[in-house]
């Protein structure tokens, strides 16, 4: 089962020829899910070989143009290839406000319902839940109402060791009964319990997407033991009290938040324009948290099962 990210764009707000805005692709045992729209993210996803038919979901983290600009485009465009589904887009209010007055003026007869639900910023919450997955606000520190987000798997349903049962006289009942986690009592009166004949087929995993903010320590731990961590790092660590002016964070304290969260690895990205190596930054966060990398477009990085 997969469970990987798609990095579209890495860019801050001004405009490099290199970089695009933010956007991510996360792949969840094959259900896809955008995390912010930057313009010309449906570009990329066309370049990335990925059918935004496909899309399940798309969560944006606050209204600043380089985050959302790019969902309009695409949301025209899924009704000219005729999405019927309906899109859910979960973003900080006032963005139903803008939602209705792009359906007024450039998608009145769009043939799929596209469902804004709001985000409360202030608090981390449950705002996405199917039967393999929930996705969870983070709080974040920026000049707008921001969120970040945690996409987390369910724990995946026990599975027994056919070694350890095959000679028990057990119903079907009581098989299914110990792979919800259930002891049960055999014929002789023993009670068998299901830690003794079952296990996880592999441990549940996790990322997190932190946005624009300011260095967060709370973010960080609501966070905590995520195997995979994107988080902003605009500036270099020189450039520290800029960032914290300007609600940004800086290489060294992304790097921090991976510490404090004690995540497996690191993404840096949202790079400032003045910044035409990412390498300088990587190397910087690197002597704090060794695993970190490039958000680099293009590149996929995936989260293996581990048992």
């Amino acid at each position: 089962m997969s469970f990987a990210v798609t990095i579209l764009g890495s860019a801050s707000a001004k405009p490099t020829v290199d970089r695009h805005p933010s956007a991510q692709l996360v792949n969840i045992e094959e259900q896809y899910y955008l995390v912010d729209a930057g313009e010309g993210v449906q570009r990329r996803l066309f370049r990335c070989g990925f059918n935004p038919l496909r899309l399940r979901a798309v969560f944006i983290s606050h209204l600043h143009g380089d985050h959302v600009m790019g969902l309009f485009p695409l949301i025209s465009t899924l009704g000219l290839y005729g999405r019927r589904t309906p899109l859910p887009v979960y973003a900080p209010a006032p963005f139903g406000e803008i939602l209705e007055c792009h359906m007024r003026y450039f998608d009145s007869e769009l043939p799929y319902a596209v469902e804004w639900h709001r985000i409360d910023t202030t608090c981390s919450t449950t705002i996405f839940e199917n039967r393999t997955l929930e996705v969870l606000s983070i709080p974040l520190r920026h000049r707008v109402p921001t969120a970040g987000f945690l996409f987390r798997e369910k724990e995946p349903q026990l599975n027994l060791s056919k070694e350890k049962i095959e000679n028990l006289p057990l119903s079907i009942a009581q098989l299914r009964a110990l792979k919800r986690g259930e002891d049960v009592t055999l014929p002789s009166g023993e009670v068998l319990r299901a830690g003794d004949v079952t296990y996880r087929p592999y441990r549940a995993r996790s990322y997190a997407y932190i946005s624009d903010t300011a260095r967060s320590t709370k973010a960080a731990k609501l966070c905590q033991g995520v195997d995979l961590m994107y988080h902003e790092a605009t500036y270099a660590a020189a450039e520290r009290r800029l960032a914290r002016e300007r609600g940004h964070s800086a290489s060294t304290d992304a790097a921090d938040a991976a510490v404090t969260a004690g995540a497996g690895r690191l993404l840096i990205g949202h790079f400032s324009s003045r910044y035409k190596d990412a390498g300088v930054l990587v190397d910087e966060a690197r002597k704090i948290f060794p695993a970190t990398f490039e958000a680099a477009e293009g590149e996929t990085f995936t989260i293996d099962k581990q048992r």
